[in-house]
């Protein structure tokens, strides 16, 4: 699986998480937060649907370095079935992700944060407690908006290219 970091260009998993732990390097003392979020858009013309899948790296008050994965599948209408293949996208990156850490003996301290593009408001609601319960039950911290910034903003911007 390969992401795409503005001025790095494209990233295989490995050299995300390389890319990640050189730029945590660079101010140690900072605290950081890793943040998983996923959105898709329908492409009616196409009769697909994109889901585009953001990782963050978040230092924190000093900015962020940020990669996302593209991908396409044949069009799903169904809004539920939308939101979770979503969060199951964000899951299948976070269990990559904690592979990969592993990997280099790189303790992850902190959970990694999974933001869920659902909210109170709208039709989203009524699937917030059976995705949060499945996120956490899962091991990550669970955020939906309009705390979840991840899914609804950035890799909501990448869904629409």
């Amino acid at each position: 699986m390969d992401f795409v970091n503005p001025t790095r260009g494209k990233l295989s998993l490995p050299l995300v998480v390389q890319d990640m732990l050189e730029y945590i390097g660079e101010a140690p003392e900072s605290d950081y937060r890793i943040i998983i979020g996923s959105d898709s858009q329908n492409k009616e013309s196409r009769h697909r649907t994109t889901f585009v899948t953001a990782i963050i790296v978040h230092r924190i008050g000093k900015g962020a370095r940020y990669y996302f994965h593209r991908r396409s599948r044949p069009m799903i209408q169904n809004m539920r079935q939308r939101i979770f293949t979503e969060a199951s996208l964000s899951l299948l990156v976070c269990g990559e992700l904690r592979e990969q850490l592993a990997l280099l003996k790189r303790e992850q301290k902190r959970n990694l944060e999974v933001h869920l593009d659902v909210g109170q408001n709208g039709a989203t609601q009524a699937l917030i407690k059976e995705l949060i319960g499945w996120v956490e039950g899962s091991g990550y911290a669970a955020k939906i908006k309009p705390d979840s910034f991840v899914a609804s903003k950035v890799a909501d911007r990448y869904t629409r290219v």
